[in-house]
């Protein structure tokens, strides 16, 4: 199976840093319908929490302003699939070091079905990265 790239849209919230609220998040958009195709959360700053979501299925915009969730603008990140294989990660990112394209976060796991991996870089890199990754 070759790894499927494909550029998706992102949003974040910022949240307090404390227990439940990233709970409180996915659980407003569940109740709009909306289904993530990833989620990705940590600290930002001293009591503050960042949850960057990626909407698989549903309108993550609307379904945010009805939960009375403060989103951020719409960024760009890369969401790669693929089948399990020793350095699957490293050859992705090796495209983008041979491009001198900086990873400015990556965050990749693997089960039974392969396999996923999301990666941001600046948004001035968006275009090289997607140039880069043969998308």
């Amino acid at each position: 199976m070759a790894d499927k790239i494909r550029r998706v849209d992102y949003c974040y919230v910022e949240v307090p840093d404390r227990p439940g609220e990233a709970a409180r998040v996915l659980n407003a958009l569940r109740d709009q319908g909306v289904s993530l195709l990833s989620m990705t959360a940590f600290p930002r700053s001293a009591g503050n929490a960042q949850v960057d979501l990626v909407a698989g299925k549903g309108d993550l915009e609307k379904a945010a302003a009805k939960a009375g969730l403060r989103l951020s603008p719409r960024k760009q990140a890369f969401f790669i699939t693929g089948a399990d294989r020793p350095g699957a990660v490293a050859e992705i990112l090796g495209r983008l070091a041979n491009a001198k394209i900086n990873v400015t976060a990556a965050n990749a796991a693997c089960g039974q079905s392969g396999f996923g991996m999301i990666l941001w870089v600046k948004p001035a890199d968006v275009e090289a990265a997607a140039n880069a990754l043969g998308i």
